[in-house]
C-alpha cells in the first residue's frame, strides 16, 4: 500500500538549506554547470557540513520518536541524481531519517511541492521560495551567517520554533495600515478590530497542524515549543491573543518586543528557527539562531 501523506507535517528541503553548500554554489555561479557536476562527482564521499535549516531538521526528528511518523522529511533539490550521492552519503553520516527526495535537474521546484503535500519548504533559493508563496505554501529563505556555529552533536531535547506575526502567522492587512499610516494609525486601527481575529497568513495552516500534533502529547513531556516574537507591544497585542484563541491554536511563549531587537529573546528561546518577514530581523538573528524570511506573496 502506498504511504499517504496527508496526515503529516511534510517538511521540504533544500539540499543547501540542510547542508553547507555555498562554496559549490559558488562553483556553479561562476564556472557554470559542468565544473559543478565534476566537483561533486570528485568530492561524493566528502561529507558536507551542517547547514543553517540542520538543526531544525534534527530536531524535528524527535516527533517520530513517540512510534507514529508524524513528520517526513523530503528533499527537493535542482541537484540531478548523478551529483547527489555526496548529499545523500551525509545524511547517512548524520544519521538524518531522510528517505525520499525529489531531485529535478535544474528545473522549478513548485510543481512537486504540492505533489508531496508540503507544509513547510526552507531553501536558499529565493526565487523557489517566493514560488511556494506565491503558490500558498508555508515557505522561508534561509538566512546563512559566518557568525552562527552548528554542532551536528548537540543533543536536542524539544523542538523550539519562533514566528513573527503580520505577514508570517497573520495576514499582512494590519501592517500595511502601518506602513501606509504610520504607528498610531496602526494602535488604533487594532484597538477597533480588537474583537474581529486576524486573517490567517502564509504560515497559519503551519501553526494548526504544529498545534495539532502538540495535542498529541503530554504536557509535561512536549517535544515541540512554539513561540510568537512580534513587533506589536500593547494595545495592539490583544486582536492577536484573540485571534489565537479564536483560532484554538497555542502559542507556548508570545513576546510583545514594542520594536525592541528581537535577536537576544530568540537566543534565549533557543529557537532552532525563526520565521520574519522583514531583513531587519533576520539578518541580525541569523547571527544568533538559524532565521527565514518569509517574502510577501506577489500582487
Amino acid at each position: 500500500m502506498a504511504m499517504n501523506l496527508d496526515n503529516k507535517l511534510v517538511v521540504g528541503i533544500s539540499s543547501r538549506a540542510l547542508f553547507d553548500l555555498e562554496f559549490e554554489n559558488q562553483i556553479y555561479e561562476e564556472q557554470g554547470l559542468q565544473a559543478y557536476l565534476e566537483y561533486q562527482r570528485a568530492h561524493e564521499k566528502d561529507i558536507l557540513k551542517p547547514g543553517t535549516a540542520f538543526p531544525l531538521i534534527k530536531a524535528l526528528h524527535k516527533l517520530n520518536e513517540c512510534g507514529e511518523q508524524l513528520v517526513e522529511i523530503i528533499i527537493l533539490s535542482k541537484n540531478s541524481a548523478d551529483t547527489s550521492l555526496r548529499i545523500f552519503n551525509s545524511i547517512e553520516h548524520y544519521g538524518l531519517d531522510i528517505s525520499r527526495a525529489a531531485l529535478v535537474g535544474g528545473n522549478r521546484i513548485t510543481p512537486y511541492l504540492s505533489a508531496f503535500n508540503t507544509g513547510l519548504f526552507l531553501s536558499a533559493n529565493e526565487q523557489d521560495v517566493q514560488e511556494a508563496i506565491d503558490g500558498g505554501i508555508a515557505a522561508g529563505l534561509i538566512c546563512s551567517h559566518d557568525d552562527l556555529t552548528i554542532d551536528p552533536n548537540d543533543q536536542i531535547d524539544q523542538i523550539r520554533i519562533a514566528f513573527d506575526g503580520d505577514a508570517v502567522i497573520f495576514s499582512d492587512e494590519s501592517e500595511l495600515v502601518f506602513k501606509s499610516q504610520g504607528l498610531l494609525a496602526f494602535e488604533e486601527h487594532e484597538r477597533l478590530n480588537a474583537q474581529k481575529p486576524l486573517p490567517a497568513g502564509p504560515f497559519a495552516k503551519l501553526l494548526r497542524t504544529i498545534s495539532l500534533v502538540q495535542k498529541k502529547f503530554d504536557p509535561d513531556y512536549m517535544p515541540i515549543r512554539t513561540a510568537l516574537v512580534t513587533s506589536r507591544n500593547a494595545p495592539a497585542h490583544e486582536r492577536v491573543i484573540r485571534t489565537l484563541i479564536a483560532w484554538g491554536v497555542r502559542i507556548d511563549e508570545a513576546f510583545f518586543m514594542g520594536g525592541v531587537q528581537k535577536s537576544e529573546v530568540l537566543k534565549a528561546f533557543g529557537a532552532h528557527i525563526f520565521f520574519d518577514d522583514q531583513a531587519v530581523h533576520t539578518d541580525p538573528a541569523s547571527k544568533l539562531v538559524p532565521s527565514a524570511r518569509v517574502p510577501y506573496k506577489s500582487k
